[in-house]
């Protein structure tokens, strides 16, 4: 069979299983279903063997199992194992639960946001509704006041008008789709800001509730109801602890109990995981109170700020401000994200017990407190303190490691095994939870610690430890509940998610033996000292030997004058002037000679007749 056709039957199974249950009146997911398959198939009660092929009758026989056990309303187990499913599928870091809810927040302004920036408005009508919505934008965005309130809507629409005015809705117009919606969500941080600066100064804050203040409120009545409720199960603990330890003991106990044994082990398992899960958010809402006080302090230091800046000033830069009114909005916002993560774990809080109600069915309360009337009801502290002095030797256990809180360090972030309950009482009382004490002595074991609730069992488990940590998986197996409770998942590695259960080839998946594994040993396993002026080749040696040899030849001359002394040092450098000269043509000319004719006896006596001498005295043209 392929593996795709291996997938396919195997949730064959699984929605077999969850149709049968929903038949018979119990809605289930797929989830919870896939986990208890996987732990009908681990129960060795039930003869599923791992290295044969199963048939169809066991197919029908896990199916049929599977179901009794998913609809048993009487078994605490059921309730465990749901609340386990429960937690692990709604329960996430404080970082993914604001994720989420900042993925969901565009959605509830998705149709009011393409309005905005799909419109092509062009009258003043037009322009006149587009501001309209972006104002009712501003204040879905902040989430303080409601669009509905004229008070808020007046005062949103005062602050976006001073810093966006109506005149500049052409340029946004023109924008493109991406940067309008950058363009609205700054804009909503800076009015935002602004109305919360009013609301400090006394001059608006219409609609803004005091949100530290009811901050505080919250987280004082969540943690005060949580640890109530914590108080609640552990008392509850104590006493399910004390009945089990009546009936598990040979001189005082019955012989026979109206109520089984291994079912008030499985109340107590139940309650034990409830009071970890508390634990778990509780200490989420502790993370939320040092939060408030960070977010607290610097939102009141970031006003102050802003009111020294801004007090007797008629004209403030933009640029001073804004950043300003954009980091008050962001520390707002991040007191409103403190309040959905205080909603998220008083709901995941709530929802957690209703899965008691097995086994505040499997004992009336009357006949339980009547049942707890001849008995000693102790809290883990008085166990503790109790057994704090009957403390181990180690010299009485040769090839042994011990460790106590006065010889180790970090004594008490020793990663405990099982949870910190009593390995030896888990596997001599199967599955009975018992808190170990670390005060009487931390074995070491195979790179692991264990603890014990008395000298006898610590003594008694370190004996055959290996034996009894075999028996406690074993206790596992049959009790699938105690696997996360007690963090036992190393141990069932090898258990396959549910699409990788094979139907018809194998039904679970052997570890693996083999892996593909690297070493490196280090180059240099004594301290590097590198010399970066050594030199090993001769010739270069010789070179810079010449060179200092040089060196010693030379001398350096420098002058200082009155006016250079203690001044900067100036370097000027010029270039004297070059006569550079260049002919392209050559001049040249020619001179004609100028006449000089003169003309004589035309003056003088006077005669009947005249006679004129003619002389020309022009110079000859090639006359040199």
């Amino acid at each position: 069979m392929s593996r795709a056709q291996a997938e396919s039957v195997i949730k064959n199974i699984i929605r077999e299983v969850a149709q049968r249950c929903a038949e018979k009146g119990h809605n289930v997911s797929e989830t919870l279903v896939a986990f208890m398959v996987k732990a009908v198939v681990l129960d060795p009660r039930n003869q599923f063997n791992v290295d044969r092929t199963l048939t169809n009758n066991d197919v029908m026989k896990l199916i049929e199992l599977c179901v009794d056990r998913l609809v048993d309303e009487r078994s605490p187990a059921l309730d465990t194992i749901k609340m386990q499913v429960y937690f692990d599928m709604n329960y996430t870091s404080r970082r993914e639960i604001l994720e989420e809810h900042q993925r969901m927040l565009p959605s509830r302004l998705l149709a009011v946001g393409r309005e905005i920036t799909d419109s092509r408005a062009r009258s003043r009508e037009e322009l006149e509704t587009l501001y309209r919505k972006i104002v009712q934008y501003m204040v879905l965005r902040s989430g303080v006041g409601s669009p509905t309130d004229v008070n808020t809507v007046r005062e949103v629409t005062a602050a976006l008008q001073s810093v966006f005015p109506q005149t500049e809705l052409g340029t946004f117009m023109s924008l493109i789709k991406k940067d309008k919606e950058q363009q609205l969500n700054e804009l909503s941080m800076i009015v935002l800001g602004i109305r919360l600066f009013n609301k400090s100064i006394g001059k608006g804050g219409e609609g803004i509730d005091d949100l530290p203040a009811v901050l505080s409120e919250v987280i004082s009545a969540t943690r005060s109801h949580m640890e109530s409720e914590v108080k609640a199960t552990r008392s509850l603990a104590a006493q399910y602890t004390a009945l089990l330890e009546w009936l598990y003991d040979p001189e005082v106990g019955p012989s026979d109990f109206f109520i089984p044994q291994h079912l008030l082990s499985q109340a107590l398992c139940n309650v034990r995981q409830h009071e970890a899960l508390l634990n778990i958010v509780l200490a989420d809402v502790a993370l939320c109170s040092k939060q408030l006080d960070s977010l607290q302090t610097e939102l009141q230091k970031h006003m102050k700020e802003l009111r020294d800046i801004v007090q007797y000033k008629r004209i403030i830069p933009t640029a001073q401000v804004f950043p300003y009114f954009t980091t008050l909005a962001k520390l707002w916002a991040g007191l409103q994200n403190e309040m959905v993560l205080l909603s998220v774990f008083g709901k995941l809080v709530e929802n957690l017990r209703t899965f008691l109600a097995a086994q505040g069915r499997l004992v009336p309360r009357d006949q339980f407190e009547v049942l707890l009337e001849d008995l000693v009801v102790k809290s883990d502290e008085q166990r503790m303190k109790d057994s704090s002095e009957n403390r181990i030797n180690p010299l009485e256990f040769e090839g042994q490691e011990w460790l106590f809180p006065e010889t180790t360090a970090n004594f008490d972030q020793l990663p405990l095994q099982f949870k910190g309950m009593c390995g030896y009482t888990l596997a001599d009382k199967r599955g009975f939870l018992l808190p170990g004490n670390p005060s009487i002595g931390v074995l070491k074991h195979r790179e692991k610690y264990y603890i014990f609730s008395s000298k006898e069992a610590a003594r008694e488990f370190s004996s055959s430890p290996d034996e009894y940590i075999a028996q406690v998986a074993e206790v596992a197996r049959q009790s699938p509940e105690l696997i996360h409770l007690l963090e036992l998942h190393q141990q069932f590695a090898s258990v396959t998610p549910y699409p990788e259960v094979q139907v018809g080839e194998r039904l679970l998946v052997k570890p693996i033996i083999k892996s593909d594994s690297t070493t490196q040993t280090d180059t240099h396993l004594v301290e590097t000292n590198i010399l970066k002026s050594y030199e090993w080749n001769e010739w270069e040696l010789r070179r810079k030997a010449i060179k200092l040899a040089n060196l010693r030849k030379k001398v350096t001359h420098s002058m200082q004058t009155d006016l250079s002394h203690m001044r900067r040092d100036n370097v000027t450098q010029t270039y004297p002037p070059k006569d550079v000269a260049c002919q392209s043509k050559t001049d040249d000319g020619t001179n004609v000679p100028k006449p000089e004719v003169y003309l004589a006896g035309l003056r003088g006596e006077e005669s009947n007749t005249k006679q004129m001498v003619k002389v020309n005295l022009t110079r000859a043209v090639d006359e040199s």
